[in-house]
C-alpha cells in the first residue's frame, strides 16, 4: 500500500540520516510504500520544540503538532562496523517521522485513517 503525501508548509519530515533535531519542509508529493515500513507510530508532541532546517534555521515545532513515525523494515538499514571504541556491529535501521502542525491536522487524519484501515488489530 502506498500513501501520499503532499507538499505544505505545515509539515515536516525527518530521518536518521539527517544530522540530529533537524528537519526539513515537505516541498513536493512523494509516495511511501508502507509495505516497507516494519512499525508505524502515532504521537503528538506536548510541548514546544526546537528543530532546525538543513541550513540551521531554527523552526519552532508546537504543541499539538502531530507526528506519523515510520520505522523501516530491516533490509532498508545499514550497519556500523565500530561503536565507540570496541569493535562489533549494530544494524540501524531507518525511520521517517512526518511532522503535521495543528493547522494540517486535516492530511495527518487523511493518512492516518489510510493506514489504520490496514491494520487487523483495532
Amino acid at each position: 500500500m502506498f500513501i501520499k503525501i503532499k507538499k505544505n508548509c505545515g509539515i515536516y519530515m525527518e530521518h536518521n540520516g539527517m544530522e540530529k533535531n533537524h528537519i526539513m519542509p515537505v516541498t513536493s508529493n512523494f509516495l511511501i510504500n508502507l509495505g516497507h515500513a516494519a512499525e508505524i507510530s502515532f504521537y503528538t508532541i506536548k510541548e514546544t520544540k526546537t528543530r532546525y532546517d538543513l541550513e540551521n534555521h531554527q523552526i519552532t515545532v508546537p504543541p499539538h503538532t502531530r507526528v506519523i513515525h515510520l520505522q523501516m523494515a530491516y533490509r532498508y538499514s545499514s550497519t556500523k562496523e565500530q561503536i565507540g571504541d570496541s569493535k562489533g556491529s549494530i544494524v540501524e535501521r531507518n525511520f521517517y517521522k512526518f511532522y503535521f502542525k495543528p493547522e494540517e491536522m486535516g492530511q495527518y487524519e487523511e493518512l492516518r485513517m489510510h493506514i489504520e484501515k490496514h491494520v487487523l488489530n483495532l
